[in-house]
């Protein structure tokens, strides 16, 4: 694209595991001059029939937690909308509004504020539970108070123990899973792809694209293929420090990080740090 800094993609095919922000992925891609591939990895799937959340909410009416932790955005509009099933909102959040509430990043933001819920703590960027527990040391110690988490796909057990170990009782409130895309047929064309050495980088954007991406590749047997691409020829993007942690206890190596962990920075900093890592350039790429 003509509109391109000339440290820009310059016509690499990019692959991106992003379902729900495809299209804006894509997008960003494209404005870098890259040729976006959209391989969706996941999708998040709510947990039906879920008792955890009808506790959750009844021992919040009862008063039986100090502090609420939210995790997600998603996990958030889940949680409401399970409440909200049997529950009026006025009730629960009025309720919440009696605890402390803190969130992990920005994304429970909108929903929170959506809800009208005040916000006590949020965790700084990158938005870790490192980063989680060292805001609730510094601002809100949690000794001796009842934590209910919101969890999100797996349960999160650094932040549990941690939690734990600080003196807190904590309660889990799972709302949603991890599943792989109910068609699955462009990742798999994309690990082809980059197992053949047609694909210039990769962008994961969650860590659980990375391990479907693995699962998908090991069934297609073409896992090996695919490590040896990724170590090799295809430049590895991550969105930041928790992507990259399960990305290196898979095996695999990232190549570039943004400084701030979002979408934008991240095909960013791949489009213009790309070359200086050196990995050679697929033939079908080429001008």
């Amino acid at each position: 694209m003509s509109s391109a800094p000339s440290s820009a993609f310059d016509g690499l095919r990019v692959v991106t595991f992003e379902s729900r922000q495809a299209g804006p992925m894509a997008e960003l891609i494209a404005r870098q001059g890259g040729v976006p591939v959209a391989a969706p990895a996941l999708r998040e799937v709510p947990i039906g029939d879920n008792p955890a959340v009808f506790a959750f909410a009844d021992r919040l009416i009862a008063g039986d937690f100090d502090m609420v932790i939210f995790l997600t955005g998603v996990g958030t509009r889940f949680l409401t909308q399970a409440i909200e099933t049997q529950i009026p909102r006025e009730t629960w959040t009025g309720a919440l509004a009696k605890a402390k509430i803190v969130i992990r990043g920005p994304k429970p933001l909108v929903p929170l504020r959506e809800l009208k819920v005040r916000i006590d703590l949020q965790a700084p960027e990158p938005n870790t539970w490192r980063e989680l527990l060292h805001a609730l040391d510094t601002n809100l110690p949690v000794t001796g108070l009842r934590v209910a988490v919101q969890e999100y796909g797996k349960a999160n057990s650094e932040l549990i123990e941690g939690l734990e170990q600080r003196g807190a009782t904590v309660s889990r409130v799972p709302v949603y899973r991890w599943a792989l895309p109910e068609n699955t047929e462009p990742l798999r064309h994309a690990i082809e792809a980059i197992a053949t050495g047609q694909i210039g980088a990769v962008l994961f954007t969650s860590a659980q694209q990375v391990v479907h991406m693995l699962e998908v590749a090991a069934e297609m047997g073409r896992e090996t293929e695919l490590r040896a691409a990724l170590t090799d020829q295809t430049v590895v993007g991550s969105i930041g420090p928790t992507t990259t942690e399960t990305i290196r206890e898979l095996g695999l190596t990232v190549d570039l990080e943004p400084e701030h962990p979002k979408m934008g920075p991240l095909v960013a900093t791949v489009a213009a740090g790309w070359r200086g890592v050196g990995k050679p350039r697929p033939d079908s790429d080429s001008a």
